[in-house]
């Protein structure tokens, strides 16, 4: 039932009920031919805008579904104004993550294990806001690699120094010290250096 009759009780007496009805004899031919033809031309121009919008999303759309255990990224600022994960500008990430799926709820809505950091944040999402994650493990840095200590600090240590030099300023000099820092390489790497 239409909205208007559920909270009425009664049909909406429009142009588009009066042939049903039987009042087309009464109200006139010619004013009900000319509201169903008006309705019959809106309907068939919505129709071609919606299958001119329908085309153009159609040749640029790739059907994306994800599995449960990958990783994705989750879009930063879904919608324009809405500030959901802090501070954002030009330089700030499009994307942050990546996180696992944990549970696909259907076609698009998928749970995604957040970190305690993020408890206030619900963690269901559109698949629009999701981004799959390649990982290119010849990018990826390894921890051992630079010596991460247990609170996730690297200590970096001067091996000499290159250059010295003061800058004087009218009531103050300031040094400048150009310093060599030690590097851990990966091995194979230190011919290279």
């Amino acid at each position: 039932m239409a909205p208007y009759e559920a909270l009425y009780g009664r049909k909406c007496r429009t142009p588009l009920c009066w042939v049903e009805t039987g009042e087309r004899k009464v109200i006139g031919t010619e004013l009900v031919d000319e509201a169903t033809n008006k309705i019959r031309l809106i309907r068939d121009r919505l129709k071609a805008v919606q299958d001119g919008q329908r085309k153009h999303y159609d040749a640029k759309h790739r059907p994306v579904e994800f599995e449960v255990g990958e990783f994705v990224f989750l879009k930063v600022s879904p919608m324009k104004g809405v500030q959901t994960f802090g501070k954002t500008g030009k330089l700030s990430p499009r994307f942050i993550g990546p996180y696992e799926i944990i549970e696909k709820i259907g076609n698009m809505p998928y749970r995604l294990d957040l970190p305690v950091h993020m408890q206030g944040i619900h963690n269901v999402f559109h698949i629009s806001v999701l981004r799959k994650y390649v990982s290119d493990d010849s990018k990826r840095i390894q921890s051992k690699s630079i010596g991460l200590q247990p609170d996730l600090k690297y200590i970096e240590e001067p091996e000499r120094i290159l250059d010295y030099d003061v800058k004087q300023l009218r009531h103050k000099a300031i040094p400048f010290v150009k310093i060599l820092w030690k590097k851990e390489m990966p091995p194979g790497r230190e011919k290279l250096i």
